[in-house]
């Protein structure tokens, strides 16, 4: 029977289990409601953008229609879909 050392019953294994969450994006439409300044100021509060960078948010989704003004899990994007929800905006997770 062979013997086996203390070193070798104290070893231990470690796992690592990487989950991949699908990257999501939250898209902004285009109204004929809300002024420039109402969407840049959502996208700042809500989206935690720049002054700068929501501006150019707003004039793209004003030039294309739509733009995803920010991306992420499914879970980060659902509470910030429906803040701006709740502000008024256009906005869809895809």
């Amino acid at each position: 029977m062979a013997k086996i050392n203390e070193s070798e019953k104290a070893k231990t294994f470690t796992f690592t289990i990487t989950i991949e969450e699908e990257v999501k994006k939250l898209v902004l439409y285009n109204d004929d409601y809300n002024t420039f300044d109402w969407v840049i100021e959502c996208l700042m509060e809500v989206c935690n953008h720049s002054l700068e960078q929501a501006t150019q948010c707003a004039w793209i989704v004003h030039h294309n229609g739509k733009y995803p003004v920010l991306t992420g899990s499914y879970d980060y994007l659902v509470p910030r879909h429906d803040a701006l929800t709740e502000r008024g905006l256009s906005v869809n997770i895809e």
